[in-house]
């Protein structure tokens, strides 16, 4: 029984403990958070998806918490609709909050794998019999594989590869979102506001009326900040968005006592090839985009996949780790390439890029290529079929 240490337990990782522990493997998830993270904003699954949700048994359970689609209507200064774009844009067939999504996932899979959280990798050394990792704060231990899961700015990359910079290129824009107390019956969705090269909006929770959250984008070259500390992401946002009209300000205010807020860079992760020896990457760490490039569903196939490859390959890794990128490659860098746009849709730099955006998307015709645009890049991938994933069986068969 081989052992597999998966850096990360947000999405891809616990969903690739679930399958690797289905086929007779011993994997073992770190996490450098104390536990399951909480709160997050929402992500979507459609399409081919769907299938690997199913066979691994928890699309009932993530369909219990759907959030029922996310409509997102942008508005003038003085809150007029401008235009809309229906849930399944933003939501696909089934959209959940990230939060949710990490608890279900978690708890299918802990009877499968090894959790250690409030730990992190700080060294590996390959071997010609395995890796040797070294931890932060628990021992050190030697496993077969070791899977970096730990998203576009993964530690295990970073070890295996080198710097970050070699791999993560801007996009030009920066991401935030934090909690904003006082607004109410908002209901599903949220509403949105532009001026150049800038976007601020607000939505409700679906299962708390009392409750919303701000998100906001703009455009910026790249930013050095201290990714710890929150005072001086909450310095940068309110600089940047500073003198929006709308509610802008009334959304800015709640930012000093936002303890949830999360900021960062909208980018992308190119690296190739995605293993190395004995390690791999997978998820966001071998080809993440920031927003909009589709990333957790991504992530849960290509756990299925890269399990499946293993189980297959039985005691041969380097035949898996080939394998998996070659089936998983394209369709990945498919879903990327609508995270290459989220920036510039959502916070065009120009007023008449704006305008042009909304009458344009006004059209039932447009509107209707943008999502069959988005159907298109899930189902591109024929998913293969491992019986030993579907049944348990030890790895080495397929």
């Amino acid at each position: 029984m081989r052992s597999v240490l998966i850096s990360g337990a947000g999405i891809a990782g616990p969903a690739l403990a679930y399958w690797l522990g289905r086929a007779g493997y011993r994997p073992t998830v770190v996490e450098i958070a104390a536990a399951p993270r909480r709160g997050g904003s929402a992500v979507d699954f459609r399409g081919g998806h769907l299938a690997v949700l199913e066979r691994m048994g928890v699309l009932d359970a993530l369909r219990e918490v759907q959030t029922g689609g996310s409509p997102m209507r942008f508005v003038d200064a003085a809150g007029r609709r401008l235009m809309e774009l229906p849930g399944d844009f933003a939501g696909g067939e089934v959209e959940v909050l990230r939060g949710d999504l990490a608890r279900v996932l978690y708890e299918h899979s802990r009877s499968h794998a090894e959790y250690v959280f409030g730990d992190t990798v700080t060294a590996l050394a390959q071997t010609t019999d395995g890796v040797d990792v070294t931890f932060a704060h628990g021992p050190a231990r030697t496993f077969d594989l070791v899977i970096g899961a730990d998203g576009v700015r993964s530690t295990v990359r970073r070890l295996a590869y080198g710097p970050h910079e070699r791999f993560v290129s801007h996009q030009g824009y920066h991401v935030a979102s934090w909690e904003v107390p006082g607004f109410s019956g908002l209901g599903r969705g949220s509403l949105l506001y532009n001026e150049p090269g800038r976007m601020i909006s607000v939505g409700g929770d679906h299962r708390d009326p009392d409750r919303a959250y701000a998100f906001a984008v703009f455009a910026s070259p790249p930013i050095d900040y201290p990714r710890r500390d929150l005072d001086r992401q909450r310095a940068i946002i309110t600089a940047a968005l500073g003198g929006l009209g709308w509610q802008a300000s009334r959304l800015l205010a709640a930012l000093p006592q936002a303890s949830d807020l999360y900021f960062d860079a909208i980018c992308r992760v190119d690296v190739t090839p995605w293993s190395r020896g004995r390690i791999a990457l997978l998820g966001d760490a071998a080809c993440g985009a920031t927003i909009g490039g589709m990333g957790a569903g991504t992530a849960i196939v290509g756990a299925y996949v890269l399990a499946g490859e293993l189980a297959a390959a039985g005691d041969d890794h380097t035949a898996a780790f080939g394998r998996y990128e070659a089936l998983l490659g394209d369709y990945a860098r498919r879903g990327q390439q609508g995270g290459e746009n989220t920036g510039r849709f959502l916070a065009p730099r120009r007023a008449w890029t704006a305008r042009a955006r909304n009458a344009l998307l006004n059209r039932p015709y447009f509107m209707n290529l943008l999502l069959k645009a988005a159907d298109d890049r899930t189902n591109a991938l024929d998913l293969p079929d491992y019986p030993a994933l579907r049944t348990g069986q030890q790895h080495g068969t397929r």
